[in-house]
């Protein structure tokens, strides 16, 4: 017959056999409990009595629950006792009878990592999807803005004008693969870009409006690097390039700016648990378990230490995380209003149909100043002068547009409806690292309810919970009771998701006034220096009212403003399609003008100042 022996409270229960010998792995046999329960008294070779019989009752409780719970998670129950044994072994939990032998100990402490990045990763899914979405939906609608924008003006161009513009068409597809590059990320101006778009069209036009005449590769050098001074296209252009800059500066860096956060969420939510961090896991989430009480829950504001000491260093990301969320916001709201990108791409065939026209009905002061300054051109041998009822009156002028002609929505939605979605998006993303212990521990299946502060588990046994729950950040968990923190020794990668953080902010904030990070010193026509920084315009941003200039600002004085320096040009194979400098005849132009021939101007006596 078997008979048991128990030692102290603290000892390992031991089971004897009849010759004294001891056989500790007989604890797990089912008949052993009666036996434990009985009362009976055993000697082994040591002959020291049992103590009282309700510890021996203490000891012999039943795991039935412990195995359950630990089986439905996967593992085997092979090592899992049947009652209550002595916990020495215990690494994590408290050394108390326990249901968990060392190998349950260990798997519950990896299986408690497990859940805490899940609940870390399940939490943060939010923030993940909608930067993911909100990126891809407002990329795909500026690529496509883009991409009919140009559509557009190729339709509406050629059913105008036909082969002359196709023959042409270069001109203005290197102004839209330019524009796709800069929203793309490419380090490039976009003034300088519009600068050299409307350089390369007076030159066409002015060799168009006189075709009486041959111009050299030099004479249109001339003609271009004045075409500030002489403003051929009037205020056109400085508006087109407000209205441009400001959108597309502010598109790139709403869509720059979704992408970082998503890889930012992404990088910050692939954490590794350290040891101190998975001692109090497991002591929280499963020394119950141990304890044999399988149901029970962390008290709340164990799970509030917990979490803030595991997440200490993702509560640091907290200020530049709300100060990026801010700046978000902000742009996406100039994007609907007067930095709005469907306007500017909208407003581009419009824009340089109105140049022209200025530039045809000016004509005559244009060539003269022209002429004054550049030196008086050769005329095309065996061609004489034309008067204005000789030249092309049959013509068809060019015109602009009505509203049902321009750029349609893209990409089966519009601006205000996407800003509209992102916006109700941001607003609660603002303060989620130092929200996230909150949110966690709010799950039932985390914690108790807050309300349930005395029938929860308090890190030893079931009963209130009495530390303080302790600040966020790294430097606050020199005091948390649950998880040692070394606060000395900042997380590396932290440090740098808070600077990707300040440098996507500060652009965003630049970009809130029409500033183009990259380009501070030279983007004047986007308001980096001040110059255009309140501009709107009536006739371009309709609902926000006509534009009153600064009262310091004085009339554009062609003296003051020095010549822009020669563009350089590439001699062989140059992308103008010109011969090596030599001189081409008006009859040879002809060929490839963009605009129907116009009247020759009559001679007017102004000097180029």
């Amino acid at each position: 017959m078997v008979y048991a022996n128990g030692l102290s409270v603290e000892s390992q229960v031991t089971v004897c056999g009849e010759d004294g010998n001891k056989l500790v792995q007989l604890i797990t046999r089912p008949d052993l409990a009666n036996i434990l329960t009985s009362g009976t008294r055993c000697w082994c070779s040591s002959t020291r009595p049992l103590p009282h019989r309700s510890t021996v009752a203490a000891a012999g409780r039943s795991c039935a629950d412990t195995r359950q719970v630990y089986a439905e998670k996967g593992y085997s129950t092979g090592t899992a006792p049947l009652v209550q044994i002595s916990g020495e072994h215990l690494r994590l939990c408290p050394q108390d009878y326990t249901c968990c032998s060392s190998q349950m100990e260990e798997t519950l402490s990896l299986q408690s990592e497990r859940d805490f990045l899940k609940a870390v990763e399940d939490n943060s899914q939010f923030l993940l999807t909608t930067f993911t979405q909100r990126h891809r939906r407002f990329d795909e609608f500026f690529r496509e803005l883009i991409e009919l924008s140009e559509k557009s003006m190729n339709q509406m161009f050629t059913k105008t004008y036909g082969r002359l513009f196709t023959q042409n068409v270069h001109v203005f597809q290197e102004l839209f693969v330019e524009l796709r590059r800069y929203y793309s990320g490419a380090t490039i101006s976009l003034t300088e870009v519009l600068s050299d778009f409307w350089s390369r069209l007076v030159e066409r036009v002015f060799s168009l409006v006189n075709p009486q005449y041959q111009f050299s590769e030099d004479y249109l050098e001339c003609v271009s690097k004045h075409a500030e001074q002489l403003q051929p296209f009037g205020d056109v252009p400085r508006k087109l390039r407000v209205q441009v800059s400001r959108a597309f500066i502010a598109a790139r860096a709403l869509s720059q700016g979704l992408a970082t956060g998503r890889d930012i969420v992404s990088k910050a939510t692939k954490l590794t648990a350290d040891s101190e961090c998975v001692r109090g896991l497991m002591r929280q989430w499963y020394c119950p378990l141990c304890r044999g009480m399988a149901f029970l829950r962390p008290c709340h504001s164990l799970c509030l230490n917990v979490m803030k000491g595991c997440l200490a260093n993702q509560a640091d990301l907290e200020t530049e995380w709300n100060n990026f969320i801010d700046a978000l916001y902000q742009v996406s709201e100039k994007l609907e209003g007067p930095f709005n990108i469907e306007l500017a791409a909208d407003s581009l065939s419009v824009k340089v149909s109105e140049a022209i026209m200025h530039m045809q009905e000016n004509s005559v002061t244009i060539s003269t100043k022209v002429f004054q300054g550049c030196g008086n051109p050769r005329p095309v041998p065996g061609r004489s002068k034309r008067s204005p009822k000789d030249s092309g009156g049959s013509r068809k002028p060019f015109r602009t547009y009505s509203p049902e002609e321009k750029p349609t929505t893209a990409a089966g939605t519009n601006l205000d409806r996407l800003v509209t979605e992102l916006k109700e998006r941001l607003r609660p993303m603002r303060g989620f690292w130092v929200s996230l212990p909150h949110t966690i521990c709010s799950d039932e299946k985390m914690a108790a309810d807050v309300t349930n502060e005395d029938r929860c588990w308090n890190g030893q046994t079931r009963g209130r919970y009495l530390p303080d729950v302790i600040g966020d950040g790294l430097v606050s968990q020199i005091n948390n009771p649950e998880v040692e923190v070394d606060i000395a020794r900042p997380d590396v990668r932290t440090r740098q998701l808070i600077m990707e953080l300040r440098v996507v902010t500060n652009k965003l904030r630049h970009a809130q006034s029409g500033q183009d990070l990259d380009f501070m010193d030279s983007e004047e026509g986007s308001g980096s220096r001040g110059g255009d920084h309140g501009e709107r315009y009536s006739d371009d941003w309709p609902g926000y009212g006509p534009y009153s200039p600064p009262h310091n600002k004085s009339p554009r004085n062609p003296a003051s403003n020095p010549a822009k320096p020669p563009r350089a040009r590439e001699r062989n194979g140059s992308k103008w399609n010109r011969n090596n400098g030599r001189v081409r005849s008006a009859t040879g132009r002809l060929t490839s003008s963009l605009f129907p021939l116009l009247p020759f101007m009559a001679t007017v006596a102004l000097m180029w100042r």
